[in-house]
């Protein structure tokens, strides 16, 4: 039986370890990693592409697949004509954002609370500075 060109390229490519453990999508919230991945892929192709980010999300969500949990070399397979050389960058990722997702009670990757923490604290530094300063 003759395989099919993505069942050739799963073969053939050379994925992380990190592609070998399973994230269940029920525990992540999808509409933050929405903002994820919308936020890589302009940065990727420099411009937004919605429907793009919703072909990824589409292939996450666990409500539109079969399986909740996703199969990541099967979606960079798929990806790879929209990113190219950057679709293996970007679904390691993407699959580390969700494998730490799962692990959040909030379902939201600690990478991106630590960097809303950050963003809150410069915030608070720079409005104390900015009422200090004389009107």
């Amino acid at each position: 039986m003759a395989l099919t060109v993505d069942q050739k390229l799963l073969k053939r490519t050379k994925f992380p370890p990190e592609f070998d453990e399973k994230v269940d999508m029920r525990k992540v919230n999808l509409d933050v990693m929405k903002k994820w991945i919308g936020g890589k892929i302009q940065d990727i192709l420099k411009q937004e592409d919605e429907v793009l980010v919703e072909l990824v999300c589409n292939l996450l969500d666990p409500t539109k697949t079969p399986s909740p949990f996703p199969k990541i070399k099967e979606i960079q397979i798929q990806l790879t004509g929209f990113l190219d050389r950057e679709v293996a960058t970007f679904c390691k990722e993407l699959w580390q954002m969700c494998i730490s997702a799962q692990s959040s009670p909030q379902g939201v990757p600690k990478e991106l609370l630590e960097a809303k923490k950050l963003e809150m604290i410069q915030e608070k530094v720079l409005a104390s500075i900015h009422c200090r300063e004389p009107c």
